[in-house]
């Protein structure tokens, strides 16, 4: 008899955390529909239902109309049944935490934009109280945070490396802000999460790889093979920028964002006459000899990328690629088909809010909802 307990009790589990798994999937779904789709019982899926709404899990949206017989209730999950933080931290003069509060439909419900203290973990945990508190939720409500970093976490030894932002260096930060919050604590590079933007709403939705290319200030690259992305061992995976130009070495050595960051694209701009402040605005302004030149060079570090990957598609973004848009990237293209055999499409970045911080907060709210889901199903004890 325990043995059959237990295994109702895991089947149980299991069949709830299929079906809400379907409705975050589908959106709205009536009890007919889950049958037709789980081919549970119509008991076992009244059953599910009244558990997962009693749970608060589920909520009812509405009634089917119009056909014969009696209206069905139109099940969703509920939106409110878990929130996530998604944080971008930004060098800048002032490095500044960029923060959005989302529920479980990914919508924003508290957003918040404070500079960066000293010490990471009271200023990220006075942002996640400030905007539970926008929220209406109570402290500590926030199941998961994602960080978005200008540098890479290199999980197995606890730290966050190629990072400039003080104090976000320091080993075991991560395990420090997930103790203090509360919550599960993820961080991953700030181009990485770009490309979660760009695939989710960008222009790299109907492809099944990509690469992104990013430029700013410095460079960075992210690689999706098939919806996952290349993180490497380290976490360090597409700091392309360290990749040596020339076989100099010391002082004379020379790499790609010596060649193609940002105080290369203004040395670039002033060499054509363009007198700008940042690299995008010398982008935006520039004549097309300076576009040329520029695309040259940008083309010198695609081809490894290229030759290397073979994406089907290679996206140009951070505030570079926006700035340049389409007549970068079709000088790009041109450049690359100049130098090289290779014919890989070159596009512009489709995102047009801040990539990274709506990178991170996709990546929040998929992990939300898995988090959700695992919990209920392991809630039930193994047989």
């Amino acid at each position: 008899m325990t043995r059959l307990a237990g295994s109702s009790k895991l089947l149980r589990a299991m069949n709830e955390s299929a079906t809400l798994a379907l409705l975050l999937d589908r959106g709205t779904l009536t009890r007919g529909d889950l049958r037709e789709i789980t081919g549970l019982s119509k008991p076992t899926t009244s059953e599910v239902m009244r558990r997962l709404t009693d749970a608060g899990l589920a909520v009812v949206v509405g009634h089917t109309s119009g056909g014969p017989g009696p209206s069905a209730e139109i099940y969703a999950a509920n939106p409110a049944a878990g929130h996530a933080i998604a944080i971008s931290v930004r060098e800048t003069q002032s490095p500044h935490l960029c923060a959005v509060l989302c529920d479980l439909a990914g919508t924003e419900v508290a957003r918040a934009d404070v500079t960066a203290a000293a010490d990471p973990v009271p200023a990220v945990a006075g942002l996640v109280d400030d905007l539970s508190r926008q929220a209406g939720l109570v402290p500590g409500s926030a199941r998961l945070v994602q960080l978005g970093l200008p540098g890479s976490y290199d999980a197995a030894a606890g730290v966050i490396r190629h990072i400039d932002v003080p104090g976000w260096d320091r080993p075991g930060l991560v395990d420090d802000l997930a103790t203090r919050l509360g919550a599960t604590v993820a961080a991953d590079n700030d181009v990485n999460l770009a490309a979660i933007a760009e695939r989710h709403h960008g222009v790299a939705g109907a492809v099944e790889s990509f690469a992104l290319m990013w430029f700013s200030g410095g460079l960075g690259l992210a690689i999706d093979l098939g919806g996952t992305l290349l993180r490497g061992a380290r976490g360090g995976a597409g700091e392309i920028g360290y990749v040596p130009v020339g076989l100099g070495r010391g002082a004379d050595r020379t790499d790609l964002t010596d060649l193609a960051g940002g105080p290369a694209v203004l040395a670039l701009a002033a060499e054509h006459g363009i007198d700008a402040a940042t690299p995008e605005a010398a982008v935006a302004a520039g004549t097309p000899p300076f576009l040329d030149a520029l695309a040259e060079r940008i083309a010198y570090g695609l081809a490894a990328v290229a030759a290397v990957l073979d994406p089907p598609l290679i996206v140009l973004a951070g505030d570079v690629g926006r700035a340049g848009g389409d007549a970068l990237a079709d000088r790009v293209t041109a450049a690359l088909r100049a130098s090289t055999p290779l014919d890989t499409a070159i596009a512009a970045t489709g995102v047009t809010e801040d990539p990274v911080l709506l990178g991170a907060q996709v990546a929040a709210q998929h992990a939300l909802r898995e988090q959700i889901i695992t919990t209920l199903r392991d809630a039930a004890p193994a047989a």
